[in-house]
């Protein structure tokens, strides 16, 4: 299926709106967008046309919008265009939605903390399996190996890798 995917640069206007339903959560935004270009005239840069879009999150993604955006945020939106057309009171209206598949707040103008949302705990089945040990060889290889003169079993073994050409 062919779909018009965006990535879009602008300013938070409005309050995320989150709300609770039967298939998950949502929420809504509107973001605006204002082109800028330099008039030679003046040799100064200028506000053009200013664009809107209401910006639609599903899921997880919805959860840390409520949580991270406010109004006037720079962010960087991608996700699908979508345009409609509709009627009100015999008027046409067009309005460009977003559907977010990510958002992020724009780190060219301004510095933002990451915070890795809690996972909920899902039953596997199986125990976690605790984290590997890069620092140390696996036993079935060390066994196997002759100890060379002077060292001792818990010394790790240096391994030499092929070097590359680029």
């Amino acid at each position: 299926m062919n779909e018009t995917m965006v990535c879009v640069v602008g300013n938070v206007a409005t309050q995320p709106v989150y709300r609770e339903s039967l298939t998950g959560p949502t929420a809504r935004f509107r973001l605006a967008v204002t082109a800028r270009y330099l008039d030679r005239e003046k040799n100064a840069w200028t506000d053009g046309h200013t664009n809107f879009f209401t910006v639609w999150t599903r899921r997880t993604l919805a959860t840390n919008v409520a949580a991270s955006v406010a109004v006037g945020d720079p962010l960087v939106v991608q996700g699908r265009l979508k345009v409609r057309t509709e009627q009100r009171d015999g008027q046409g209206w067009l309005s460009a939605d977003l559907d977010a598949a990510a958002i992020g707040h724009d780190l060219s103008r301004g510095t933002s903390a990451f915070r890795r949302s809690a996972r909920p705990d899902v039953q596997t089945g199986a125990p976690p399996q605790p984290e590997p040990s890069w620092e140390t060889e696996p036993e079935t290889e060390a066994a196997g190996r002759p100890q060379e003169a002077g060292q001792t079993e818990s010394a790790p073994q240096p391994q030499l890798e092929p070097a590359g050409a680029t």
